[in-house]
């Protein structure tokens, strides 16, 4: 017991510089501060991170403003590298599902950033204060580590689908392209830049926010794959297998499934035309 109880105080002594998680008792006891206003579950402190960054934790409604609050990067010598908002994940379809209240109400924000040229940083999530009285502002501050050895990226868009906003003057789906949102992605530059796009939106990868939002994909399909894809003179050939007719299934949702690839493939200046090869894919 003696030993055990020698080990605890040198641990978390006073003269101890950090506790186990490599933060400094200043940040550990600022974290712990604001525990009952916000709490940012990833990333956790002193986490090696990279652009694009999801976060998402919890805070109370009073810590919003039009269910949003600002977020900030810095680098280690304090220079912005982004500067932009986390949002309230509500549910659409609970009319009680609001920020405006004393508990605690989730959010989540993809964040872009660029490149640092530090190895640290910080996290930065400021109480959003329509007032600008100073004795309103209120943040937390997340120690971060970068990944300087990420590979360059580039910002493409995915397809996805809104139901609630391909529809006619009835309230009837036209099942077109009205319905069809673009959602931001980062990928790695890689000498296949039109394939890796395809595949990540095969992939059906949404984040609570933007099915929030009312946008839904039927992706990812069993078994659904790209095989290949070629380019001559503008127009993209893209080859798919589909064993278990996963693509099949009502001339609407074949319609949406494939205009999701087509308007994702067209966003590349180079394509023109987009065409797949089994006519047996997208029928209904």
């Amino acid at each position: 017991m003696l030993i055990v109880g020698l080990s605890f105080y040198l641990f978390f002594s006073p003269q101890s510089d950090q506790n186990q998680n490599g933060l400094t008792p200043d940040l550990a006891g600022h974290i712990q501060s604001k525990s009952d206003l916000i709490v940012l579950e990833e990333p956790k402190p002193m986490a090696t991170v990279s652009s694009p960054l999801i976060i998402h934790g919890q805070a109370r409604g009073a810590w919003y403003f039009e269910a949003s609050f600002p977020v900030t990067i810095l680098d280690g010598n304090g220079n912005v590298l982004v500067r932009t908002f986390a949002s309230a994940v509500l549910d659409p379809n609970d009319p009680n599902s609001t920020w405006m209240t004393e508990d605690f109400v989730p959010f989540e924000s993809e964040i872009s950033f660029d490149r640092p040229t530090t190895n640290s940083g910080t996290l930065v999530l400021e109480k959003d204060n329509p007032s600008g009285l100073p004795e309103h502002d209120d943040e937390l501050r997340i120690p971060i580590n970068f990944n300087l050895e990420a590979r360059d990226e580039r910002t493409i868009s995915l397809y996805y689908y809104n139901p609630d906003m391909d529809v006619d003057n009835s309230g009837n789906i036209l099942c077109s392209e009205k319905g069809l949102v673009s959602v931001e992605r980062m990928i790695p530059i890689t000498q296949t830049p039109i394939q890796d796009t395809i595949n990540l939106l095969l992939q059906g990868n949404l984040t609570n926010q933007e099915k929030a939002q009312g946008i839904t994909t039927e992706y990812p399909l069993d078994g659904f794959q790209l095989e290949g894809a070629s380019l001559n003179n503008g127009t993209l050939t893209l080859g798919f297998s589909d064993p278990n007719n996963r693509t099949s299934g009502g001339s609407c949702r074949a319609s949406i499934l494939w205009l999701q690839i087509r308007e994702t493939a067209l966003q590349f200046e180079e394509v023109q035309n987009v065409q797949f090869q089994s006519e047996e894919l997208f029928q209904p």
